[in-house]
Protein backbone atom coordinates (compact mmCIF):
# COMPACT_ATOMS: atom_id res chain seq x y z
CA UNK A 1 0.00 0.00 0.00
CA UNK A 2 1.54 3.45 -1.03
CA UNK A 3 1.23 6.51 1.18
CA UNK A 4 -0.72 8.00 -1.60
CA UNK A 5 -3.92 5.35 -0.54
CA UNK A 6 -7.11 6.88 0.88
CA UNK A 7 -5.66 10.52 -0.05
CA UNK A 8 -7.83 13.53 -1.95
CA UNK A 9 -5.27 14.76 -4.94
CA UNK A 10 -6.72 17.99 -6.29
CA UNK A 11 -4.90 18.11 -9.83
CA UNK A 12 -4.13 21.52 -11.66
CA UNK A 13 -3.30 21.39 -14.75
CA UNK A 14 -2.11 24.49 -16.91
CA UNK A 15 -1.21 25.36 -20.52
CA UNK A 16 1.79 24.44 -21.52
CA UNK A 17 2.77 20.93 -23.65
CA UNK A 18 3.73 18.86 -20.72
CA UNK A 19 -0.12 18.72 -20.42
CA UNK A 20 0.11 15.79 -22.28
CA UNK A 21 1.64 14.05 -19.24
CA UNK A 22 -1.08 14.37 -17.22
CA UNK A 23 -2.73 11.34 -18.56
CA UNK A 24 0.07 9.07 -16.87
CA UNK A 25 -0.27 11.51 -13.97
CA UNK A 26 -3.71 10.73 -12.86
CA UNK A 27 -3.69 6.97 -13.57
CA UNK A 28 -0.50 6.54 -11.47
CA UNK A 29 -2.24 8.40 -8.45
CA UNK A 30 -5.70 6.05 -8.85
CA UNK A 31 -3.76 2.92 -9.56
CA UNK A 32 -1.92 4.26 -6.01
CA UNK A 33 -5.43 4.27 -4.31
CA UNK A 34 -5.83 8.47 -4.42
CA UNK A 35 -8.99 9.86 -5.75
CA UNK A 36 -8.08 12.56 -8.01
CA UNK A 37 -9.98 15.67 -9.10
CA UNK A 38 -8.67 17.64 -11.88
CA UNK A 39 -9.11 21.36 -12.21
CA UNK A 40 -8.01 22.64 -15.91
CA UNK A 41 -7.12 26.62 -16.79
CA UNK A 42 -9.24 27.21 -19.69
CA UNK A 43 -5.86 27.17 -21.98
CA UNK A 44 -5.06 23.91 -20.93
CA UNK A 45 -7.55 22.13 -23.33
CA UNK A 46 -5.91 22.98 -26.08
CA UNK A 47 -2.95 20.85 -24.99
CA UNK A 48 -5.11 17.71 -23.40
CA UNK A 49 -8.92 16.89 -23.35
CA UNK A 50 -11.20 16.81 -20.14
CA UNK A 51 -13.07 13.96 -21.88
CA UNK A 52 -9.58 12.02 -21.51
CA UNK A 53 -9.15 13.46 -17.83
CA UNK A 54 -12.24 13.01 -16.45
CA UNK A 55 -12.49 9.14 -17.84
CA UNK A 56 -9.38 8.52 -16.04
CA UNK A 57 -10.53 10.34 -12.93
CA UNK A 58 -13.51 8.94 -12.65
CA UNK A 59 -15.04 12.46 -12.41
CA UNK A 60 -15.95 15.49 -13.92
CA UNK A 61 -13.14 17.63 -14.54
CA UNK A 62 -13.88 21.44 -13.81
CA UNK A 63 -12.35 24.68 -15.60
CA UNK A 64 -14.99 27.41 -15.31
CA UNK A 65 -16.88 28.84 -11.66
CA UNK A 66 -19.82 27.60 -13.27
CA UNK A 67 -20.75 25.11 -16.31
CA UNK A 68 -22.01 27.14 -18.59
CA UNK A 69 -23.55 24.35 -20.73
CA UNK A 70 -25.90 23.13 -17.89
CA UNK A 71 -29.41 24.51 -17.06
CA UNK A 72 -28.79 25.28 -13.78
CA UNK A 73 -25.40 27.00 -14.04
CA UNK A 74 -24.00 25.38 -11.08
CA UNK A 75 -21.75 26.74 -9.33
CA UNK A 76 -17.76 25.26 -8.63
CA UNK A 77 -16.79 25.84 -5.38
CA UNK A 78 -13.00 26.63 -5.02
CA UNK A 79 -13.09 26.68 -1.44
CA UNK A 80 -15.16 23.32 -0.70
CA UNK A 81 -12.68 22.00 -3.44
CA UNK A 82 -9.42 23.42 -1.65
CA UNK A 83 -11.26 22.05 1.47
CA UNK A 84 -11.79 18.50 0.07
CA UNK A 85 -7.75 18.10 -0.79
CA UNK A 86 -5.65 16.08 1.05
CA UNK A 87 -2.91 17.35 -1.26
CA UNK A 88 -2.70 20.13 -4.22
CA UNK A 89 -0.73 19.51 -7.25
CA UNK A 90 -0.20 21.86 -9.95
CA UNK A 91 1.41 20.24 -12.99
CA UNK A 92 2.46 21.72 -15.42
CA UNK A 93 2.96 24.91 -13.78
CA UNK A 94 3.46 27.57 -16.32
CA UNK A 95 5.79 30.53 -15.96
CA UNK A 96 2.08 32.68 -16.25
CA UNK A 97 0.64 30.15 -13.48
CA UNK A 98 3.90 30.77 -11.32
CA UNK A 99 3.51 34.20 -11.72
CA UNK A 100 -0.13 34.26 -10.67
CA UNK A 101 -0.07 32.20 -8.08
CA UNK A 102 3.23 34.05 -6.12
CA UNK A 103 1.38 37.47 -6.69
CA UNK A 104 -2.08 36.22 -5.86
CA UNK A 105 -3.56 36.81 -8.78
CA UNK A 106 -7.20 35.16 -8.75
CA UNK A 107 -8.67 34.67 -12.29
CA UNK A 108 -9.67 31.74 -13.18
CA UNK A 109 -10.69 28.75 -11.16
CA UNK A 110 -7.45 26.55 -10.56
CA UNK A 111 -5.86 29.85 -8.75
CA UNK A 112 -9.11 30.66 -6.88
CA UNK A 113 -8.75 27.12 -5.55
CA UNK A 114 -4.88 27.39 -4.87
CA UNK A 115 -5.37 30.37 -2.89
CA UNK A 116 -8.43 28.61 -0.93
CA UNK A 117 -6.39 25.31 -0.37
CA UNK A 118 -5.81 24.45 3.37
CA UNK A 119 -3.63 21.41 1.69
CA UNK A 120 -0.04 20.71 1.38
CA UNK A 121 0.46 21.95 -3.03
CA UNK A 122 3.49 21.02 -4.90
CA UNK A 123 4.12 22.64 -8.27
CA UNK A 124 6.21 21.34 -10.89
CA UNK A 125 7.45 24.09 -13.42
CA UNK A 126 7.44 23.47 -17.10
CA UNK A 127 8.59 25.89 -19.49
CA UNK A 128 11.18 26.72 -22.07
CA UNK A 129 15.08 27.14 -20.98
CA UNK A 130 15.15 30.89 -21.25
CA UNK A 131 11.98 31.77 -19.61
CA UNK A 132 13.06 28.86 -16.44
CA UNK A 133 16.21 30.58 -15.94
CA UNK A 134 15.00 34.12 -15.95
CA UNK A 135 15.57 36.19 -12.81
CA UNK A 136 11.80 36.66 -12.76
CA UNK A 137 10.81 33.10 -13.02
CA UNK A 138 13.46 32.14 -10.43
CA UNK A 139 12.42 34.96 -7.78
CA UNK A 140 9.02 33.36 -8.29
CA UNK A 141 9.98 29.78 -7.69
CA UNK A 142 11.84 31.13 -4.75
CA UNK A 143 8.90 32.84 -3.10
CA UNK A 144 6.23 30.22 -3.46
CA UNK A 145 8.55 27.79 -1.46
CA UNK A 146 8.64 30.07 1.18
CA UNK A 147 5.08 29.94 1.30
CA UNK A 148 5.75 26.47 2.02
CA UNK A 149 4.50 25.28 -1.47
CA UNK A 150 6.84 22.19 -2.48
CA UNK A 151 8.46 22.91 -6.26
CA UNK A 152 9.48 19.25 -8.08
CA UNK A 153 12.15 20.42 -9.62
CA UNK A 154 12.29 20.26 -13.86
CA UNK A 155 14.78 18.36 -14.97
CA UNK A 156 17.15 18.67 -18.33
CA UNK A 157 15.74 17.40 -21.49
CA UNK A 158 14.75 18.13 -24.96
CA UNK A 159 12.19 21.20 -25.37
CA UNK A 160 9.56 22.13 -27.07
CA UNK A 161 11.37 24.79 -28.42
CA UNK A 162 14.20 22.16 -29.83
CA UNK A 163 16.48 23.63 -27.04
CA UNK A 164 17.95 21.25 -24.44
CA UNK A 165 18.42 22.55 -20.91
CA UNK A 166 16.38 22.99 -18.05
CA UNK A 167 12.58 23.22 -18.06
CA UNK A 168 11.42 20.39 -18.61
CA UNK A 169 8.73 19.05 -16.07
CA UNK A 170 9.52 15.86 -14.02
CA UNK A 171 7.79 12.83 -15.55
CA UNK A 172 5.03 11.62 -13.77
CA UNK A 173 6.67 8.70 -12.09
CA UNK A 174 8.92 11.08 -11.05
CA UNK A 175 6.33 13.49 -9.02
CA UNK A 176 4.65 10.63 -7.75
CA UNK A 177 8.00 9.55 -6.23
CA UNK A 178 8.63 13.12 -4.99
CA UNK A 179 5.34 13.76 -3.08
CA UNK A 180 5.18 10.01 -2.10
CA UNK A 181 8.53 10.72 -0.56
CA UNK A 182 7.76 14.02 0.65
CA UNK A 183 4.70 12.70 2.40
CA UNK A 184 6.67 9.82 4.22
CA UNK A 185 9.29 12.18 5.48
CA UNK A 186 6.82 14.46 7.78
CA UNK A 187 5.34 11.17 9.17
CA UNK A 188 6.23 10.77 12.90
CA UNK A 189 7.33 7.24 12.54
CA UNK A 190 9.22 7.49 9.77
CA UNK A 191 12.86 5.81 10.09
CA UNK A 192 11.51 3.49 12.98
CA UNK A 193 11.36 -0.29 13.39
CA UNK A 194 8.33 -1.51 14.94
CA UNK A 195 8.14 -4.91 15.92
CA UNK A 196 4.24 -6.48 15.71
CA UNK A 197 3.16 -9.56 16.63
CA UNK A 198 -0.47 -10.90 15.77
CA UNK A 199 -2.74 -13.18 16.12
CA UNK A 200 -3.25 -16.68 18.49
CA UNK A 201 -0.43 -19.59 18.30
CA UNK A 202 -1.76 -23.29 17.20
CA UNK A 203 -0.06 -25.91 19.47
CA UNK A 204 -0.08 -29.27 17.78
CA UNK A 205 -1.23 -32.10 20.44
CA UNK A 206 -1.01 -34.40 16.59
CA UNK A 207 -0.68 -33.68 13.24
CA UNK A 208 -4.49 -33.09 13.28
CA UNK A 209 -5.09 -31.34 16.26
CA UNK A 210 -3.84 -28.36 18.11
CA UNK A 211 -4.68 -25.86 21.13
CA UNK A 212 -5.26 -22.52 20.35
CA UNK A 213 -7.77 -19.82 20.82
CA UNK A 214 -10.11 -17.67 19.21
CA UNK A 215 -8.31 -14.61 18.56
CA UNK A 216 -8.54 -13.83 14.64
CA UNK A 217 -5.62 -11.23 14.49
CA UNK A 218 -7.75 -8.00 13.59
CA UNK A 219 -6.40 -5.95 15.97
CA UNK A 220 -2.15 -6.37 15.47
CA UNK A 221 -3.07 -6.19 11.91
CA UNK A 222 -4.52 -2.98 12.12
CA UNK A 223 -1.68 -1.37 14.08
CA UNK A 224 0.72 -2.70 11.56
CA UNK A 225 -1.40 -0.75 9.01
CA UNK A 226 -1.69 2.38 10.50
CA UNK A 227 2.00 2.33 11.89
CA UNK A 228 3.06 1.46 8.21
CA UNK A 229 0.72 4.46 7.36
CA UNK A 230 2.65 6.76 9.74
CA UNK A 231 5.82 5.99 8.10
CA UNK A 232 7.38 3.17 10.13
CA UNK A 233 8.85 0.18 8.43
CA UNK A 234 6.89 -3.22 10.23
CA UNK A 235 7.86 -6.79 10.98
CA UNK A 236 4.48 -8.42 11.73
CA UNK A 237 4.98 -11.68 12.48
CA UNK A 238 1.47 -13.49 12.96
CA UNK A 239 0.09 -16.60 14.03
CA UNK A 240 -2.55 -18.40 12.14
CA UNK A 241 -5.05 -15.72 10.70
CA UNK A 242 -7.28 -15.32 7.35
CA UNK A 243 -6.34 -11.49 7.70
CA UNK A 244 -4.47 -10.32 4.62
CA UNK A 245 -2.39 -7.33 4.43
CA UNK A 246 -0.72 -5.63 1.76
CA UNK A 247 1.95 -2.62 2.41
CA UNK A 248 5.58 -2.03 0.99
CA UNK A 249 6.04 -1.00 4.72
CA UNK A 250 5.26 -4.24 5.88
CA UNK A 251 7.29 -7.70 5.99
CA UNK A 252 5.08 -10.27 7.19
CA UNK A 253 6.36 -13.41 8.85
CA UNK A 254 4.19 -16.46 9.49
CA UNK A 255 4.77 -18.56 12.19
CA UNK A 256 2.45 -21.76 13.74
CA UNK A 257 3.30 -22.11 17.53
CA UNK A 258 4.77 -20.25 20.55
CA UNK A 259 7.97 -21.74 19.84
CA UNK A 260 8.39 -20.42 16.41
CA UNK A 261 6.81 -17.11 17.23
CA UNK A 262 9.82 -16.45 20.22
CA UNK A 263 12.46 -17.24 18.33
CA UNK A 264 10.75 -15.31 15.05
CA UNK A 265 10.39 -12.06 17.67
CA UNK A 266 14.29 -12.73 19.08
CA UNK A 267 15.50 -12.29 15.91
CA UNK A 268 14.18 -9.07 14.84
CA UNK A 269 13.83 -7.55 18.25
CA UNK A 270 17.28 -5.78 18.86
CA UNK A 271 17.02 -4.12 15.82
CA UNK A 272 13.29 -2.65 16.26
CA UNK A 273 12.52 0.73 18.09
CA UNK A 274 9.36 -0.28 19.36
CA UNK A 275 7.61 -3.54 19.65
CA UNK A 276 3.67 -4.31 20.04
CA UNK A 277 2.76 -7.46 21.10
CA UNK A 278 -0.82 -7.98 20.48
CA UNK A 279 -0.66 -11.71 19.63
CA UNK A 280 -2.43 -14.19 22.04
CA UNK A 281 0.07 -16.58 22.45
CA UNK A 282 -1.17 -19.94 23.75
CA UNK A 283 0.88 -20.08 27.86
CA UNK A 284 0.44 -23.88 27.75
CA UNK A 285 1.79 -26.67 25.43
CA UNK A 286 1.23 -30.32 24.87
CA UNK A 287 4.44 -31.92 26.37
CA UNK A 288 4.37 -34.70 24.13
CA UNK A 289 2.59 -34.36 20.70
CA UNK A 290 1.98 -37.76 19.40
CA UNK A 291 3.46 -38.30 15.36
CA UNK A 292 0.61 -40.08 14.18
CA UNK A 293 -3.00 -38.88 14.59
CA UNK A 294 -4.82 -40.33 18.04
CA UNK A 295 -7.54 -42.15 17.29
CA UNK A 296 -10.64 -42.03 19.43
CA UNK A 297 -11.04 -45.26 21.55
CA UNK A 298 -10.75 -44.32 25.36
CA UNK A 299 -14.00 -42.76 26.44
CA UNK A 300 -11.52 -40.00 27.99
CA UNK A 301 -8.17 -38.90 27.01
CA UNK A 302 -5.31 -37.25 29.14
CA UNK A 303 -2.89 -34.04 28.17
CA UNK A 304 0.05 -33.20 30.05
CA UNK A 305 0.74 -29.69 29.09
CA UNK A 306 3.69 -27.70 30.15
CA UNK A 307 4.39 -23.74 29.80
CA UNK A 308 5.31 -22.04 26.94
CA UNK A 309 8.32 -19.56 26.72
CA UNK A 310 7.30 -15.88 27.92
CA UNK A 311 8.10 -13.67 25.11
CA UNK A 312 6.60 -10.86 26.09
CA UNK A 313 8.56 -11.04 29.74
CA UNK A 314 11.73 -12.15 27.83
CA UNK A 315 12.12 -9.17 26.03
CA UNK A 316 11.59 -6.82 28.75
CA UNK A 317 14.99 -8.76 30.30
CA UNK A 318 16.53 -8.51 26.95
CA UNK A 319 15.52 -4.32 26.11
CA UNK A 320 17.68 -1.18 26.25
CA UNK A 321 15.92 1.60 24.23
CA UNK A 322 13.19 0.02 23.25
CA UNK A 323 9.64 0.68 23.25
CA UNK A 324 8.02 -2.02 24.79
CA UNK A 325 3.85 -2.77 24.68
CA UNK A 326 2.37 -5.38 25.90
CA UNK A 327 -1.88 -6.77 25.85
CA UNK A 328 -3.67 -7.88 28.67
CA UNK A 329 -6.55 -9.35 27.97
CA UNK A 330 -8.58 -10.28 31.45
CA UNK A 331 -11.77 -11.52 32.81
CA UNK A 332 -11.96 -10.03 36.61
CA UNK A 333 -9.55 -7.46 38.58
CA UNK A 334 -8.41 -6.15 35.40
CA UNK A 335 -6.72 -3.32 36.41
CA UNK A 336 -5.19 -4.63 39.05
CA UNK A 337 -4.14 -8.07 36.31
CA UNK A 338 -2.62 -5.33 33.83
CA UNK A 339 -0.70 -3.05 36.14
CA UNK A 340 0.87 -6.05 37.54
CA UNK A 341 1.74 -7.61 34.24
CA UNK A 342 2.97 -4.12 33.59
CA UNK A 343 5.33 -3.79 36.26
CA UNK A 344 6.74 -7.70 36.09
CA UNK A 345 7.39 -7.82 32.24
CA UNK A 346 9.18 -4.57 32.21
CA UNK A 347 6.88 -3.08 29.76
CA UNK A 348 6.65 0.81 28.86
CA UNK A 349 2.75 0.50 28.22
CA UNK A 350 0.04 -1.96 28.14
CA UNK A 351 -3.39 -2.41 26.48
CA UNK A 352 -6.30 -3.78 28.03
CA UNK A 353 -8.97 -5.64 27.52
CA UNK A 354 -12.01 -6.95 29.16
CA UNK A 355 -13.86 -9.51 28.58
CA UNK A 356 -16.48 -8.17 30.47
CA UNK A 357 -17.23 -5.13 27.57
CA UNK A 358 -19.45 -5.48 25.00
CA UNK A 359 -17.80 -5.51 21.55
CA UNK A 360 -14.17 -6.15 23.07
CA UNK A 361 -11.75 -9.58 22.31
CA UNK A 362 -11.45 -11.57 19.98
CA UNK A 363 -12.70 -11.48 16.53
CA UNK A 364 -15.15 -8.59 16.46
CA UNK A 365 -14.20 -5.43 13.91
CA UNK A 366 -14.41 -3.64 17.50
CA UNK A 367 -12.30 -2.97 20.75
CA UNK A 368 -12.86 -0.92 24.23
CA UNK A 369 -9.69 -0.47 25.65
CA UNK A 370 -7.31 1.32 28.90
CA UNK A 371 -3.95 2.28 28.33
CA UNK A 372 -1.72 1.77 31.28
CA UNK A 373 1.69 3.86 30.90
CA UNK A 374 5.01 2.82 33.33
CA UNK A 375 3.99 5.45 35.75
CA UNK A 376 0.57 3.63 36.18
CA UNK A 377 -1.36 6.45 34.94
CA UNK A 378 -4.63 5.35 33.38
CA UNK A 379 -6.45 6.38 29.86
CA UNK A 380 -9.60 4.57 29.41
CA UNK A 381 -10.65 4.97 25.68
CA UNK A 382 -14.76 4.09 24.43
CA UNK A 383 -15.75 1.67 22.27
CA UNK A 384 -14.31 2.08 18.57
CA UNK A 385 -13.26 0.17 15.35
CA UNK A 386 -10.12 -1.59 15.42
CA UNK A 387 -8.74 0.57 13.30
CA UNK A 388 -9.55 3.70 15.74
CA UNK A 389 -8.08 2.07 18.58
CA UNK A 390 -4.73 1.12 16.49
CA UNK A 391 -4.86 5.38 15.90
CA UNK A 392 -4.89 5.73 20.10
CA UNK A 393 -2.78 3.45 20.06
CA UNK A 394 -0.13 4.87 17.93
CA UNK A 395 -0.54 8.30 19.36
CA UNK A 396 -0.16 7.09 22.86
CA UNK A 397 3.63 5.98 21.82
CA UNK A 398 4.05 8.83 19.67
CA UNK A 399 3.27 10.86 22.71
CA UNK A 400 5.40 8.92 25.12
CA UNK A 401 8.40 8.97 22.52
CA UNK A 402 8.20 12.68 21.66
CA UNK A 403 7.88 12.18 18.34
Amino acid sequence: MSVLSGKKVLLGITAGIAAYKTASLVRLFIKLGAEVQVIMTPASKDFITPLTLSTLSKRPVHSAFYEKEEENELWNNHVALGLWADIMLVAPATANTLSKMTNGVCDNLLLATYLSAKCPVYFAPAMDLDMYIHPATKNNLEKLQSFGNRMIPATSGELASGLVGEGRMAEPEEIVAFIQNDLLDQLPLKGKKLLMTAGPTYEAIDPVRFIGNHSSGKMGYAIAETAANLGAEVVLISGPSNEEIQHALIKRIDVQSAEEMYFAVHKHFGSCDIAILSAAVADYKPKKVATQKIKKEEATLEITLEKTKDILASLGKLKEDQFLVGFALETDHELENARAKLQRKNLDLIVLNSLQDRGAGFATNTNKITIIDAALNVKPFDLKSKAAVAVDILNEIIAKLAL
